[in-house]
């Protein structure tokens, strides 16, 4: 056990252009905003990073109200509380914004883990040894034609373990048919983002067809019966995203057998205690974990990185090279993918540090406020 006084907290909102437009079947950015949580005590600093989606095409957060939450509500809740852990429980009541949540709960895993000269992976529990398999996410895109090209040239490029692509209605089995003709032996999945109902049952049933490792996410967050129902008539794994946005939601869909397979993003339940609970209520019932982004930029992905370290995380990452989807990354260094496999830095904490150059460039705006608080580990 240990204690760390905090001194300072230091919020720095980025906006970074993306190399190429990130389209779902909800919308489309091409710019990637992200609030840089930095918390400061006894000459160490540790990193944080809440990224919601501009336009709340993902969920009704964006970066605006996610820099109210913190300024308003939780950095205040530090400071009444006095002493803070690891266990989330300084969150409680704060979950309306979990990616606010999740960028000073992140900031203080980074902060122990430094403080305790230690990786973060060790302090969750993980397997450092372990390879991170680094799977490619493919949006939405003009034709099969398109989709193709991107698919071969960041395969030829990273080395990428598994392909996903995003579908919905008019834009699912043409692109799956052309995708296998190209790639009979890809290991695949698609993701809906909830863009089809009920309705669309039978039709997404017929997919087994195509040898996928996943459908993630076919039907609306809150239809965890209709997901149980589509999850009986087929042999493709159901994968919940969006719908496993709590501990609660989770325990419920694992009960309705609703999925096989669970997609634990940091940015979408707030603790990183949270985030293991998931994990080990799937582990327990038999099914799977693997490791989504929204993405994040550097910050947020070094430490879904740590995450999957964990023994319940089977399948490839949605961690991809910084040089994916960003012209600059934040950190030093940035997220680096070689044959398909990411590499930890081997420094305590998340193991990187914010690029000064870099942040300063993409800066929108910066807050700063003082702290009289104790972090107990």
């Amino acid at each position: 056990m240990g204690s760390l006084h905090l001194d300072e907290i230091r919020l720095t909102h980025v906006r970074v252009p993306l190399v190429e437009p990130f389209v779902i079947s909800n919308g489309a950015v091409s710019e990637k905003d992200a609030i840089l949580v930095e918390l400061a005590g006894e000459g160490l600093t540790g990193l944080g990073e809440a990224s919601p989606m501009a336009g709340a095409f993902y969920s009704h957060h964006t970066p605006e109200s996610s820099w109210a939450a913190l300024t308003g509500r939780m950095v205040p809740r530090l400071g009444e509380l006095g002493t803070v852990s690891l266990d989330g429980r300084w969150a409680e009541g704060l979950l309306d914004d979990p990616f606010a949540v999740a960028g000073i709960d992140l900031a203080l895993w980074d902060l122990a883990a430094r403080a305790a000269g230690a990786p973060l992976w060790s302090l969750l529990g993980g397997d450092g040894s372990r390879p991170l398999e680094s799977g490619l996410a493919v949006g939405i895109v003009e034709s099969t034609e398109a989709l193709l090209e991107r698919i071969d040239r960041h395969l030829a490029a990273d080395g990428y373990r598994r392909v996903k692509i995003k579908v919905q209605p008019g834009w699912d089995v043409r692109p799956l048919e052309g995708v296998r003709g190209r790639f009979p032996a890809l290991p695949l999945m698609v993701d809906a983002n909830g863009a089809y109902g009920r309705e669309h049952i039978e039709a997404l049933a017929g997919w087994d067809r195509f040898g996928l490792m996943m459908i993630e996410q076919p039907l609306p967050r809150e239809d965890l019966e209709g997901h149980a129902l589509l999850a009986g008539r087929c042999r493709t794994p159901i994968c919940l995203d969006e719908s496993a946005e709590t501990v609660t939601d989770v325990e419920r869909a694992l009960a309705l057998k609703s999925a096989r397979i669970i997609n634990v993003k940091l940015q979408r339940v707030g603790t990183l205690a949270a985030a293991r609970r998931i994990h080990d209520l799937a582990r327990d019932a038999g099914a799977g974990c693997w490791m989504g982004t929204m993405p994040e930029l550097g910050v947020g992905a070094f430490a879904a990185m740590h995450f999957a370290t964990l023994p319940n995380i089977r399948y490839p990452t949605d961690v991809e090279a910084s040089r994916r989807w960003f012209v600059a990354d934040v950190t030093r260094p940035p997220v680096a993918c070689s044959n398909g496999l990411l590499s930890l830095p081997g420094s305590a904490g998340l193991g990187v540090q914010l690029d000064g150059e870099a942040v300063e460039r993409y800066r929108v705006r910066r807050w700063s406020a003082r702290l009289n608080c104790a972090l107990t580990f």
